[in-house]
């Protein structure tokens, strides 16, 4: 039985370019051209690894990455993340990347083959835990403290933006201290 790899990117060229780098016969390769396709699609047919890039049309990369990350069925998939600027993810996400890879467009079928490699070795780490959360929470279930699952996920999603905005936020004091004091020597 193929592998099963879905490619969400809006544009065509690297979907096909992927396609080609591939070894014939071991893949079976499932495309999707914006978010909500892609999303469709890994719930559906439920791809061996996904590669999404950053910027999508109709549902941005981020947000089908953050969906993943709520449902702990789809977080042991492994993911490759593409984007022609690094800065772009690091903006949403800090390093080091620990639960997917990273690749950086255009790339070479080397690096392609690679990032798959680390992207399946780290979606095999075991993820800890939401503090609070029920271990094994059925849909509905209240957990401790009153809330639901998907409030919890909900809260936990929110906990997430508003750290990756914190970090954003010290990189740029770092940058402005850096600055001023380049200018004040």
């Amino acid at each position: 039985m193929a592998h099963k790899i879905l490619v969400i990117d809006d544009s065509r060229v690297i979907r096909m370019r992927v396609r080609d780098m591939l070894p014939q016969g071991s893949f079976e390769l499932i495309e999707a051209k914006d978010g909500v396709e892609g999303l469709d699609n890994i719930r559906e047919k439920r791809p061996n690894l996904i590669m999404l890039d950053f910027l999508l049309p109709r549902m941005s990369g981020w947000e089908v990455f953050q969906e993943i990350q709520r449902q702990p069925d789809l977080q042991h998939i492994p993911l490759v993340l593409m984007s022609g600027r690094k800065e772009e993810v690091t903006e949403k996400i800090t390093e080091p990347f620990e639960y997917f890879e990273f690749i950086q467009k255009p790339f070479e079928q080397k690096e392609l083959i690679e990032a798959i490699k680390k992207a399946m070795a780290k979606a095999r780490k075991p993820r800890p835990k939401a503090a609070g959360a029920p271990a094994a929470a059925s849909p509905g279930a209240v957990a401790a403290g009153g809330a639901s699952p998907e409030e919890v996920a909900a809260l936990k999603a929110k906990v997430d933006k508003m750290q990756a905005e914190l970090n954003q936020v010290k990189a740029q004091m770092a940058k402005l201290l850096a600055f001023v004091r380049q200018k004040l020597k």
